[in-house]
């Protein structure tokens, strides 16, 4: 029984790498329309990244940390009750993802032509009606074996962008069991901020654009309308919802998330120091290929500006007391350990590992698929023979259009070697090393 069982798996298998292939092969097709704005990256490429060496260059991405006070997070515990774990999330996952083959062709549209992807699901649409899909995080990212306990987790961020007044720009968190790749179940977290000492929250108003979970520590983006860069999250301080509604924070009765099981209360926030022009962190990953552990971040530029994006790195701490926050001086201040300019314009998504740097760039007006380029940071003897930037080619008329059209932030899962992102309704993994190889 075990064999059989084993053979249905890899028929099972082959069956939906050929679908994945073939729907690639179907996208191709799309990937030859061509903006001009595209054009003009993709015929020369954007190069070697440039070192942002100066004080006035870096100054304007230092952030300082605020943590919440520890009496105002117990009080809220104490009034919500005994905050749970990750595990006891998953083991409330009432929902699944569906598998490629039960993608609609519009869901399936949302893939990359090249490198195609290896693995790919598709949320429902009921529960994600009006909401906005942003940042994508694993288990992979918060522990280097790739699981947290026993559990290989995902977690997706979306934004709520239709209905109630009161609802829009509410953030919310996916957690994804992802222990049986056949059978991914999920639930929803609302990402709260305690307010009043500790005795109510309201809902994180963000488009949860970039995310890492690094160690018990979540990382979530905030946006324009709060001085807060980044807001963090505790996993072990999950609260249960006990009222069902739309309603958020304390009501008669106990305690509302907008339909959410969940809450996660914030723990702190770090806020931009710089003025105006500052950039704000958009995209963030999680780069395990530095000691210590780093948080990569990028700013958003236009995709029919004239100015590249600024790409940079703050190391995480490795003092006591301080696990998965960021490092920080006396002051509470934490400044960037590396900083660079991309003539990319339309930046989306980052990742870096080693010394090369994934940058993704949002689909144009009149494309169907993005671009995901490959910069190199740190020139060494063999990169100063070539380019230091490629990206995947694709299509009868030879474009770089290849990826995802909007894929807000990639997360590597060092131990499969997998990169995990999502775009629309898709969520989707291929390895690390076929972007490597198809972007030479």
């Amino acid at each position: 029984m075990r064999h059989r069982g084993r053979h249905r798996r890899r028929r099972r298998g082959r069956a939906l790498r050929a679908f994945l292939s073939g729907t690639a092969l179907a996208l191709t097709a799309a990937a030859t329309i061509v903006s001009v704005s595209q054009a003009t990256i993709t015929h020369d490429g954007p190069g070697r990244l440039k070192p942002i060496a100066s004080s006035a260059g870096t100054a304007g991405l230092r952030l300082t940390e605020d943590l919440v006070p520890r009496a105002a997070l117990d009080r809220l515990a104490a009034g919500m009750g005994r905050p749970v774990g990750v595990g006891a999330v998953l083991g409330a996952a009432d929902r699944t993802l569906r598998d490629a083959a039960d993608c609609s062709p519009a869901e399936r549209g949302a893939l990359p032509v090249s490198p195609t992807a290896t693995r790919a699901y598709c949320w429902n649409t009921d529960d994600t009606r009006g909401w906005r899909p942003g940042a994508v995080t694993t288990s992979g990212d918060a522990d280097d074996d790739g699981v947290w306990g026993t559990n290989r987790v995902i977690l997706s961020g979306w934004s709520r962008s239709e209905g109630t007044t009161s609802g829009q720009g509410l953030a919310r968190v996916g957690f994804v069991n992802a222990g049986d790749p056949k059978h991914l179940s999920y639930t929803w977290a609302l990402l709260a901020v305690p307010v009043d000492g500790g005795r109510d929250y309201r809902g994180l108003v963000s488009h949860v654009s970039g995310m890492v979970w690094y160690q018990d520590k979540l990382l979530v983006t905030a946006d324009d309308g709060d001085r807060a860069a980044l807001y963090v999250y505790d996993m072990n301080r999950v609260q249960r919802a006990t009222v069902a509604g739309d309603a958020v924070g304390r009501v008669p009765g106990g305690w509302s998330a907008h339909g959410c099981r969940f809450v996660l209360p914030a723990i702190g926030s770090y806020r931009l120091d710089g003025g105006s022009g500052a950039p704000r962190p958009a995209t963030v990953a999680l780069d395990r290929s530095t000691a210590p552990d780093s948080l990569v971040a990028g700013e958003w530029t236009l995709g029919d500006g004239d100015r590249g994006a600024r790409l940079w790195r703050y190391p995480f701490s490795t003092a006591s007391g301080h696990a998965g926050l960021l490092a920080t001086d006396t002051a509470g201040r934490v400044r960037a350990s590396q900083a660079y300019e991309t003539k990319l314009t339309g930046v989306r998504g980052v990742l870096a590992y080693r010394d090369q740097w994934y940058v993704t760039r949002a689909a144009g007006p009149r494309d169907r698929h993005g671009t995901l380029w490959r910069q190199t940071a740190d020139a060494g003897e063999e990169g100063d023979k070539g380019s230091g930037s490629g990206a995947a080619v694709c299509g009868s008329a030879k474009t770089h259009n290849c990826w995802s059209p909007q894929t807000e932030s990639l997360s590597y899962w060092q131990a499969t070697g997998e990169v995990w992102t999502q775009s629309g309704r898709a969520l989707f993994a291929l390895p690390l090393a076929s972007i490597d190889r198809t972007t030479e």
